[in-house]
């Protein structure tokens, strides 16, 4: 079975400090992977290595069958990155915000996305620096289901939701968990669980 995230003595280093200390991880294609540990226990560095935010001080990691330091647009057209402290353009609108990325997805379905603000009940006209912490994550999340990606991030989407919000984005995400790789990072058990 193929990888979908693969990670070889990852290590990162900050000021002297280790973050990460030599993380190996092998997550196969079509499986859904959670990343558990306290706060502080680098997986949000581990994401942010993988999604070339950041370069590791030692290790290698690979996504999708590339090299993670050189992913690039073809490669993050399959990649749907969702991050509890994710910034989005508060002055779009959710119809402009949408409209905006789907030039950027050569598989970007507008059937879907259009069942994702149905399902999410998404205000098209509202501006995200308008909307609650729960639709700005549902809004992010359409935004990264659109295009089919055949890998899902997900660095602690749910902190901070009420359960309603979580379970509907949970029941979202395992509808179209087929033929995609979701990859998850949560310090809460409970809610992974």
């Amino acid at each position: 079975m193929n990888s979908a995230i693969r990670t070889y003595d990852l290590t990162k280093v900050f000021r002297g400090t280790p973050v990460l200390n030599g993380v190996s991880l092998d997550v196969p294609e079509g499986s859904i992977y959670g990343l558990v540990g306290p706060n502080g226990a680098g997986k949000t560095t581990t994401i942010k290595l993988l999604m070339k935010i950041l370069a590791p001080t030692r290790g290698r990691s690979e996504v999708l069958a590339t090299d993670s330091r050189r992913l690039g647009p073809r490669d993050f057209a399959q990649i749907g990155y969702v991050s509890e402290n994710q910034e989005l353009p508060e002055w779009m609108t959710v119809r402009y915000f949408l409209r905006y990325l789907a030039p950027f997805y050569p598989t970007w379905d507008s059937a879907l996305e259009r069942e994702l603000l149905r399902q999410f009940q998404l205000p098209l006209d509202q501006k995200l620096k308008n909307l609650s912490r729960g639709m700005r994550m549902k809004a992010s999340l359409a935004s990264s289901l659109a295009y089919r990606p055949r890998l899902i991030v997900l660095d602690e989407p749910f902190t901070g939701l009420d359960a309603l919000v979580r379970d509907e984005l949970i029941e979202s995400l395992l509808a179209r968990a087929e033929n995609t790789t979701i990859f998850i990072s949560s310090h809460d058990l409970g809610e992974m669980e």
